[in-house]
């Protein structure tokens, strides 16, 4: 009888969910012909003012699911969003980006938990620490103490990185300090937050942050196979790990590794990029989860997971001059332009990306999402413009 009323109970969630998608869905209906890579990065970065607009403090929202308003900002993405407007711009000029990452950096600092750690999820009263979380608003106040050396996000930047130095393993791995809302799984793409550790050192003078970066890269190479995938790499399933969570632990690698001329991190990350570039369909499709060989485990596409993959193959076309990897890089920026909504009359919608397409995708799903839109300025401004980090 348990097991009728379960079989029961799945199918009517197949019919809620397909009942919804068909509901939702054609409210994001991008053209696939609209491919002006300035008129879409223009709308994403116009989506991400909105975004921070939307709340009563100057944090970005989280995103917006199908027919509903802005959520509730967001302190993990609203710190790498801070580091995407300082470089919009030092490439632009406009003095409003600025501002407005000088206002994200100083709600992190208003919020900062007492022993330096960033919360994680939502902006929340009973906060609880993170270390992926912390490294990424690291990334945002590294970027502003460059810009303007102010005092008050170098002492923010310093306390956050001094608490995760203390929360790591003495084999570079985190294991204390976790999002609560993580698992174990995840311990490997926190090398993306060893990056952001590293750029506050190098901000800060402090080479004890460095230090505890290039320890956190080292453990991460150990997790790595000799055909580039990672183990041990995702939120929910390391056995099919999901595009978005390998792309972070790529671009930690690379990007730690630009930063202290490691090469053996660099090529670490350029050997997963090679096998993405093996994989990318001639129309810049690459599957939302993979799994240890490389291959497709799903039939859709983690839009944000593929706007990264962009960002790293752009950066690698820099390190090394390969101008396949910019090639790629372009293939992929098309794609996901193709499915970008700008001309959607919702202007919560309207320049926003989604987490996946189709838009019922298992990542985001019928949601636009700011880290996705994030990653995707983050794309286009290195095709488009040569911006590397």
């Amino acid at each position: 009888m348990r097991l009728i009323r379960r079989m029961a109970g799945g199918a009517r969630e197949r019919v809620r969910r397909w009942e919804e998608e068909r509901r939702l869905s054609p409210l994001y209906a991008p053209d696939a012909g609209q491919l002006d890579a300035q008129e879409h990065l223009q709308e994403a970065v116009a989506w991400l003012k909105r975004a921070q607009d939307a709340g009563s403090d100057r944090g970005v929202s989280y995103g917006v699911r199908f027919g509903e308003d802005f959520d509730l900002s967001y302190p993990e993405t609203t710190g790498y969003i801070c580091q995407t407007f300082v470089e919009l711009w030092r490439k632009t000029g406009d003095a409003e980006l600025l501002e407005r990452a000088l206002e994200m950096g100083d709600w992190e600092a208003e919020i900062q938990m007492a022993e330096g750690a960033v919360m994680g999820g939502k902006y929340n009263t009973s906060p609880t620490p993170a270390i992926f979380n912390t490294g990424m608003v690291l990334l945002g106040w590294a970027e502003l103490i460059r810009a303007t050396g102010e005092e008050r996000f170098r002492q923010a930047a310093a306390r956050a990185g001094e608490w995760m130095l203390a929360m790591q393993e003495a084999n570079g791995n985190w294991i204390r300090g976790n999002s609560k809302f993580a698992t174990a799984a995840t311990t490997v793409y926190n090398v993306k937050a060893a990056w952001g550790l590293c750029a506050a050192g190098l901000a800060l003078e402090r080479q004890d942050f460095v230090d505890g970066a290039l320890r956190n890269a080292d453990y991460c190479l150990t997790r790595q196979t000799r055909n580039g995938w990672f183990r041990e790499c995702c939120l929910t399933d390391p056995e099919r790990p999901l595009l978005h969570t390998i792309a972070y632990t790529m671009q930690g690698l690379v990007e730690i590794g630009r930063l202290t001329g490691r090469a053996d991190l660099v090529a670490a990350a350029r050997l997963a990029a090679d096998a993405q570039m093996g994989l990318m369909g001639a129309d810049g499709f690459l599957p939302g989860r993979q799994d240890a060989g490389f291959r497709g485990t799903v039939e859709w596409c983690c839009l944000t997971g593929s706007a990264q993959v962009s960002i790293v193959l752009s950066t690698l076309a820099a390190l090394t001059g390969q101008t396949d990897y910019r090639e790629a890089a372009g293939r992929l920026n098309r794609y996901v332009m193709a499915r970008h909504d700008i001309r959607n009359a919702d202007p919560r919608l309207r320049g926003g990306v989604a987490g996946s397409w189709p838009v019922a995708g298992d990542y985001g799903r019928l949601m636009v999402l700011n880290w996705a839109t994030k990653f995707f300025v983050d794309a286009l401004m290195r095709v488009e413009w040569g911006v590397a980090e």
